[in-house]
């Protein structure tokens, strides 16, 4: 039964054809700016816009996706190694189409994995690609080690900061780390509950300023999402906002958002070897 439903799976889901997915590291320079419930709400946004989106939840400290979609994983990526299982076997389906993949605190053990058994997750993660559209991968907040390999070996990420001075103090931070150690990526800005459109745009802007100063590097300023009760009301009831208040503005914004990245041009440099396969080799190389 089990490699009967492994075999529906991978004829239902994987394209003949489909282009790799991209894999979207989505970190900040602190905690509490809402970056959880951005990553999962941003992975709706897209699923509505017909893409398919499978979350990583590698926050290694406070891995929480599970609880802001309400469920509980059957399992994680440490336990599809240690039992033996496939990646549909802990493939967890959430509201709205949404899917996890729950790493637990067991990620750092997985950089510790002998050869043969990182080999067999590296060849499950790689079924990903015939599957998803999008890979988001919610990290631990700061610049840690962990953070700092997901974030260096993905296409794309987005950073999410606030207004608040610490958070764009702390959003610099991040930036100026990953410019030290590639220059060639370019973080897209998400400015988190702005109590204006004029205070989201004025906040990209300055921290767009410093950047330029000091970095000599432009900053895009991918959009804002505007304070809203109803988030907080989601959280409390572990849905998702913008499926249980569609007409919030937190909603609105997120699928502004979400339009506007997928209307983003390609990027000009190609990182070598897109999805799950480019992205596994090299954090291996960052990790050896």
């Amino acid at each position: 039964m089990k490699d009967q439903a492994d075999a529906l799976r991978r004829h239902l889901g994987a394209k003949e054809g489909k282009p790799p997915a991209k894999v979207i590291t989505i970190t900040s320079g602190k905690g509490g700016v809402g970056k959880s419930n951005f990553s999962l709400n941003f992975a709706l946004a897209l699923i509505q816009l017909g893409k398919k989106v499978v979350i990583l939840d590698a926050d290694l400290g406070l891995a929480n996706i599970d609880v802001l979609m309400g469920i509980s994983p059957k399992g994680n990526l440490f336990q599809m190694i240690e039992q033996g299982l496939s990646i549909w076997d802990i493939l967890e389906r959430g509201p709205g189409g949404v899917e996890l993949i729950a790493s637990q605190s067991g990620f750092t053990r997985l950089l510790s994995l002998d050869e043969q058994a990182l080999s067999n997750l590296m060849n499950q993660l790689h079924r990903l690609d015939g599957y998803a559209d999008f890979i988001l991968i919610d990290t631990g907040a700061g610049l840690t080690k962990e953070a700092l390999y997901f974030i260096l070996s993905s296409d794309e990420v987005i950073l999410i900061t606030t207004p608040e001075p610490t958070s764009l103090t702390d959003a610099y931070a991040v930036i100026k780390m990953i410019h030290l150690k590639d220059p060639f990526i370019l973080p897209n800005l998400v400015v988190n509950r702005v109590h204006s459109s004029q205070e989201g745009r004025s906040t990209g802007e300055r921290l767009s300023m410093v950047v330029q100063k000091f970095l000599h590097m432009e900053l895009p300023l991918l959009g804002f999402i505007h304070e809203d009760a109803h988030v907080g009301w989601g959280v409390r009831r572990q849905e998702p906002f913008i499926l249980l208040y569609p007409e919030a503005k937190a909603s609105e914004d997120l699928r502004a958002l979400a339009r506007s990245y997928l209307s983003l041009p390609l990027p000009k440099i190609e990182k070598e070897g897109r999805g799950m396969k480019g992205f596994l080799q090299r954090m291996l190389n960052f990790i050896k």
